[in-house]
């Protein structure tokens, strides 16, 4: 009988955000897949987990996959964890998700933390829909990532580092426009946390003064959409009178 693959997300900061299932799924598995066994060593200990830990990360996957869907086929229980966050979004997860599914594997995901959500509904920006950009792409190919996206409609999230934030930000002005609305959140869910609104040009001009840092999360409106003209439905029969 195959084993099955568990995704558990961990905290992007405050360990309260660990859920009781997470913990409960990572006693019990057979062994536990960590992006970084140092980070997550520290976390497992915090909650009593002693589960076998080892490495798989975006260096390793492609080598590591296939071993892993062996050991699952046979039936044994793996879980996946990243550095924070959910396994999958800008982390590694998507390879073994998929050769899981391709193999008749069951993966369960278990819903929890992210920096993703909080963010975005801080922002104060349309959140009904959205994309997800995640990291825009550093050297090729970013110019034309940008110009696609100064005509999307839908609020923007973007993971961004704090020494390349600036110089994103101030790419973003000149590609959408230095009045577009925008939103940059830090350090979600720790103890500094701060959530700074403005327009991507006093966006920039806040960072440039005050250097920043931690993890980041910008989120970007959408490009205003054109009215639509109303139309009569009736205007055909005005002419005939």
């Amino acid at each position: 009988m195959a084993g099955k693959l568990y995704i558990v997300p961990t905290p992007v900061g405050n360990l309260g955000d660990m859920t009781p299932r997470a913990v409960e799924v990572l006693r019990s598995v057979d062994a536990v897949l960590a992006e970084d066994t140092r980070t997550s060593a520290p976390l497992l200990r915090h909650f009593g987990i002693t589960t076998p830990l080892r490495s798989h990360h975006k260096f390793n996957e492609h080598e590591t996959v296939a071993p892993l869907v062996e050991q699952l086929a046979g039936g044994a229980t793996l879980a996946l964890i990243s550095d924070a966050g959910t396994p999958g979004v800008s982390d590694p997860g998507f390879l073994l998700s998929r050769e899981c599914r391709r193999h008749g594997i069951t993966v369960e995901t278990l819903p929890g933390a992210t920096a993703m959500v909080p963010a975005l509904v801080n922002s104060g920006l349309p959140c009904d829909r959205f994309v997800f950009e995640g990291f825009l792409p550093v050297k090729k190919g970013r110019a034309t990532r940008l110009a696609e996206l100064a005509v999307e409609p839908r609020t923007m999230v973007i993971y961004e580092s704090p020494v390349r934030l600036v110089k994103t930000l101030s790419q973003l002005a000149e590609a959408f426009g230095a009045e577009r609305e925008a939103t940059v959140c830090r350090e979600i869910s720790k103890l500094h946390e701060t959530t700074v609104h403005g327009t991507l040009a006093t966006l920039v001009e806040h960072f440039t003064a005050e250097a920043p840092r931690g993890e980041i999360v910008l989120v970007v409106a959408g490009a205003a959409t054109a009215p639509k003209e109303k139309v009569d439905k009736y205007a055909r029969f005005k002419h005939q009178e």
